[in-house]
């Protein structure tokens, strides 16, 4: 488990792009037979990936870390699959996981697995928070996920947003979770942007061509730096920087956020003139 304690406002704007990067940008989540998982001192976020390819990989708590028996103990666990059908085993429990489905695990579950199903090569990628009490472990299908579409062609962002893990749907403490895709022809998510400053969020982009990119805008509206971001590459928002990027070709992904409440319209929106 790796650590970080990300740099707050002031001292953002003194990194460079190495530094910004090893501080916000996730870039080796998916090793294959390695769960990979790093550990965030903001909302205490702890985001990881998966990929069992020869063998199933238990979801295993680092007790120096964590000082838990297990990672559940006092946590819940969205995980979404970005790769091809797998199988993640709950408490003895199979839940049969297509591409874009995603699994709510609710506190107090001991033994979370990611395995295969057959020759396909699943990609789990699951973001976790502290959890005050536990809901029940929840399997959602993206043909059951909530669906709104926003923006245009006319502004290069259209795109539908698929809601999950939320108020409304799968119930959860403080995890709101689902994923966007943008339709072809269309470049920018989230724009315009916003900021919350009672959640942070994670970013995860996938479905990017190997030669592709999206250019993810991060910091304060009036500073803003960016990160290019490769296929199934993270980054992670604090609740005080905006979040929204534009790709060389179509792509989705997917977003996550913990903190004070679960409103998910509860945010600041910076208009497009005001962003320098």
């Amino acid at each position: 488990m790796e650590v970080r304690n990300l740099p707050n406002e002031q001292a953002y704007r003194q990194l460079t792009t190495k530094e910004l990067r090893q501080a916000y940008v996730l870039e080796h989540l998916f090793t294959p037979d390695t769960v990979s998982i790093v550990y965030h001192d903001a909302d205490r976020a702890i985001v990881g990936g998966a990929m069992p390819v020869s063998k199933n990989l238990a979801l295993e708590a680092s007790k120096k870390e964590m000082a838990a028996e297990y990672f559940n103990e006092r946590r819940e666990t969205g995980i979404v699959n970005v790769g091809g059908t797998g199988i993640v085993k709950v408490d003895g429990q199979d839940y049969k996981m297509e591409k874009s489905d995603m699994l709510y695990v609710g506190r107090g579950v001991k033994n979370i697995e990611f395995g295969r199903s057959g020759k396909n090569d699943p990609a789990y990628y699951f973001v976790s928070f502290p959890a005050h009490t536990a809901y029940p472990t929840t399997h959602i299908p993206e043909t059951k996920a909530e669906k709104n579409t926003l923006g245009s062609l006319e502004t290069s962002n259209k795109r539908t947003i698929k809601k999950y893990i939320y108020e409304g749907g799968a119930r959860s403490c403080q995890l709101v979770m689902g994923l966007t895709e943008l339709d072809t022809g269309s470049v920018w998510n989230t724009m315009p942007a916003h900021t919350h400053m009672r959640r942070m969020e994670v970013y995860l982009y996938y479905d990017l061509p190997e030669d592709g990119m999206v250019v993810h805008l991060m910091g304060p509206a009036k500073e803003t730096r960016n990160l290019l971001m490769k296929n199934r590459q993270a980054v992670v928002s604090p609740a005080w920087s905006i979040h929204c990027g534009a790709g060389t070709a179509k792509y989705s992904f997917v977003w996550a956020m913990g903190g004070e409440n679960q409103a998910f319209a509860d945010m600041d929106p910076v208009a497009i003139r005001d962003l320098q």
